[in-house]
């Protein structure tokens, strides 16, 4: 570029890239110069050990080419998962109304890889583990109860979820769910349902747990433990959980992790 067309574009963005085509483009801005001070946090301390990825000395953005690895538990269209999806909705999308938590499934229904994994990438570079904010130069800019709500549709009220303190009120054991399959092919193809069936307490148990593990809280792990099993029989028994707060405090958590696996040494 020209030298002044050059200033302009350093001065208004923030990371370019280039496309195959050979077109240049650029996510978020202004960029963060070495040469001016970093926007002044003044409302609480900081430890210098959780600054934002993107005030380090070096970023060596070859590490994060292979996004499929990085975003491999991200939701997507599986197969199998829309036909039990809908199975279990024609039976229980009124209590699932009543339970508060039908809008937000209708989001596993569609293909979420439409994201853009550089996007994301680029705005985990401004997480600070400290404020638990993203620290841009206009300010911070954190997630919060509203956004969930009005991406979701989940009400930002109801009570805390504790698993330490809901009852097993459906013993695990009597529910007869196979452990032992755990990934989510297996999962789905043990727990499905034949057609024309009514949906059993076993089989929606099941497949909120699935749901709970592949849509929402994206566990890397790709599998179905045991570990969600109290809060699907609690949402199962249309328990008034303010699942809202759960999400965004499992979000703050995430973006913690991933903020930090930023600055290891090999991919993130």
């Amino acid at each position: 570029m020209e030298e002044t067309s050059l200033k302009i574009f350093q001065s208004q963005v923030l990371l370019p890239f280039s496309l195959e085509s050979g077109f240049v483009q650029a996510f978020l801005g202004p960029s963060a110069s070495q040469n001016k001070k970093r926007f002044g946090n003044t409302l609480l301390p900081e430890d210098s050990s959780t600054l934002p990825f993107i005030h380090s000395t070096k970023i060596d953005l070859t590490l994060f080419g292979d996004t499929t690895k990085i975003f491999k538990a991200f939701p997507h269209i599986k197969e199998r998962h829309l036909p039990w999806l809908t199975r279990v909705e024609n039976s229980m999308h009124s209590e699932w109304v009543e339970t508060g938590i039908s809008e937000f499934i209708q989001l596993a229904k569609f293909d979420l890889h439409l994201f853009d994994p550089q996007m994301l990438l680029s705005a985990i570079f401004f997480w600070n583990r400290e404020t638990r904010a993203f620290e841009f130069p206009c300010g911070f800019i954190c997630p919060t109860l509203l956004d969930i709500a009005a991406i979701t549709g989940l009400t930002p009220i109801g009570d805390r979820f504790d698993p330490d303190v809901f009852e097993e009120e459906i013993s695990i054991k009597k529910t007869s769910i196979s452990w032992d399959k755990k990934t989510y092919l297996a999962f789905i193809t043990a727990h499905m349902g034949k057609p024309n069936t009514s949906i059993s307490t076993l089989e929606h148990i099941a497949f909120l747990m699935y749901w709970l593990f592949a849509c929402v809280f994206c566990t890397p792990s790709l599998q179905v433990p045991k570990y969600y099993y109290i809060l699907a029989q609690a949402l199962h028994l249309k328990k008034k959980i303010c699942l809202s707060k759960l999400l965004l405090a499992s979000l703050y958590t995430c973006l913690d992790e991933a903020s930090e696996s930023l600055f290891r040494e090999s991919s993130p």
